[in-house]
């Protein structure tokens, strides 16, 4: 009776761990809106390899007034990535990139990105 109790409990608890995750990821259309690209160049400021997405900033002038704006750029799983040859230190700060990617729907400065390189095009998993 006991085991029973504590099977049951740990599968609560495994269901509700697993419920969180999915609540977590976001779909692309949700946040993204595949019809507004964007090409950004810019130099790298900060890069986060974590799940569940890769995602690096950049510092990239606006042409129209001259200002620096800081852009977030979010790439596939860290996984996939690194079966595409990417480690944690492909894009590090001060490496000048250029990024072609997807407008947030909110327009807050974060692009999906589609295609990266600097120098050669680095491949992207999404």
């Amino acid at each position: 009776m006991k085991s029973r109790l504590i099977a049951a409990m740990l599968a609560a608890s495994l269901g509700l761990a697993a419920a969180d995750a999915a609540v977590a990821h976001h779909s692309f259309a949700a946040e993204f809106d595949a019809e507004k690209t964007i090409a950004l160049n810019g130099i790298v400021t900060k890069v986060e390899w974590t799940n569940p997405h890769v995602w690096i900033y950049m510092n990239v002038k606006d042409p129209t007034n001259g200002q620096t704006v800081n852009w977030g750029v979010e790439f596939g799983p860290p996984h996939l990535l690194q079966r595409r040859g990417w480690r944690r230190d492909t894009l590090s700060i001060g490496t000048v990139v250029t990024v072609d990617g997807f407008l947030a729907r909110d327009l807050a400065g974060r692009v999906a990105a589609h295609a990266v390189g600097h120098g050669e095009e680095l491949a992207l998993a999404r």
